[in-house]
């Protein structure tokens, strides 16, 4: 089987991560590391997570160094999809819906995927845009704000610089334009609820990598995985 290296950080559990795909996983990939991925003999790159502001950030052109030396550099869900959205036509694949809002421009900053996170454990310390956008979605479909209430929630948490955006705080930043019973019911409803189109995507390319190394498909899980 090909050498596989996936840079994976709060997206996905590691332990998971593992159960779909035998690879070598690493932390977060900064600046370099993609590039010491291919001198290493790396066959497959999957790019999921990335640091943004704490370090030096993927360069393009090491991406294209390691497409030119003939690597599959496969990118999904946080600055993997950002990075695959912008070099897609330069032999980098993109995988998911977050790829896909990136590659039409429904999505510009990188603050869309940006959180903070323990960098011991990996668990995030606060909450994606961008997940935060499909979980207001679906509250509104499933009546638990109506359409104003999502546009001022959605506001309140674009408002807030990222490392700070929780589900609570957005509700206390939205303040009287959502009342104080529905938020609470918002809020009660996310402990089970919330959605998470960033650990779907991970998922997605994880599955998609493991095709086209060879592996036998992996059966479907009902709980996304």
């Amino acid at each position: 089987m090909p050498k596989i290296i996936v840079f994976l950080g709060p997206s996905l559990d590691r332990a998971c991560a593992e159960e779909i795909l035998p690879a070598d996983y690493r932390p977060p990939a900064k600046r370099g590391d993609l590039l010491a991925a291919a001198d290493e003999g790396a066959e497959i790159i999957g790019l999921i997570d990335g640091v943004f502001h704490q370090e030096s950030a993927v360069a393009h052109r090491e991406i294209l160094a390691a497409v030119k030396k003939g690597v599959r550099v496969v990118g999904s869900s946080s600055m993997g999809a950002l990075r695959a959205a912008e070099m897609d036509t330069l032999g980098m694949v993109g995988v998911g819906e977050i790829y896909r809002m990136y590659k039409s421009g429904e999505l510009i900053s990188d603050d869309e995927v940006a959180l903070v996170f323990d960098p011991v454990c990996g668990m995030s310390l606060s909450e994606p845009l961008i997940n935060i956008r499909f979980t207001l979605r679906s509250a509104e479909e499933s009546g638990i704000i109506d359409k104003d209430e999502h546009t001022a929630l959605l506001t309140a948490a674009r408002a807030i610089f990222y490392p700070q955006r929780t589900y609570r705080s957005i509700a206390s930043r939205a303040g009287d334009t959502v009342s104080a019973d529905t938020q609470d019911s918002f809020l009660a409803w996310v402990e089970t609820h919330a959605c998470d189109q960033k650990q779907k995507d991970a998922v997605a390319a994880l599955r998609y990598i493991r095709e086209i190394a060879g592996y036998p498909e992996v059966p479907y899980n009902p709980d996304g995985r």
